[in-house]
């Protein structure tokens, strides 16, 4: 009797031993899981800020910048519309340069018509798509000045306008 006695307390104490064994892999299995669920989140929060930068950096950029061709002074958040169409013919070079799906620059005022530009409805047209990977996706935006060079009474003249430039990236899941 005595025997069986020690027996069943050695099972009872291995059976507790397993199943806090079991309660603590439980445990980091959540603890895990919920580690991973955070990180997806901060990579789409680092992904969202990298956008925000972008956005606000890609105006001053020697691909979009109007530097001083417009005015004696250099302006900030000038878009020159003219190099935004070369750009555009040549994109394919540029696909993974920014690191982003989609790059659009849409015409806030005036109020033109409402088409895509292309060589042949360059300058009467509203949004100019220069990247689009993907329609889907998050949009970050920054409004900017779009200026051109434009022919008015025989005198080339410089024409700013009001436009949004929108930067998309997709969520990471």
């Amino acid at each position: 009797m005595v025997k069986k006695k020690g027996q069943m307390k050695i099972q009872q104490m291995s059976f507790l031993l397993i199943a806090v064994f079991i309660f603590f892999v439980l445990l980091g299995m959540i603890f895990v899981s919920y580690y991973i669920k955070n990180m997806k989140g901060k990579a789409t929060e680092l992904q969202e800020e990298n956008a925000h930068l972008l956005v606000s950096k890609i105006a001053n950029s020697p691909e979009f910048s109007c530097e001083m061709v417009y005015s004696s002074s250099e302006k900030t958040d000038c878009v020159d519309a003219d190099k935004v169409m070369i750009l555009k013919e040549n994109i394919d070079k540029y696909s993974d340069f920014w690191g982003v799906k989609s790059i659009e620059i849409m015409k806030v005022y005036p109020i033109g018509a409402n088409r895509e530009c292309t060589n042949l409805t360059y300058p009467k047209c509203k949004s100019i798509n220069l990247l689009n990977t993907s329609s889907s996706g998050y949009g970050v935006s920054n409004f900017v000045t779009l200026c051109r060079k434009e022919k008015y009474n025989g005198e080339i003249i410089n024409k700013c306008e009001l436009a949004k430039l929108i930067v998309r990236y997709e969520e990471i899941n």
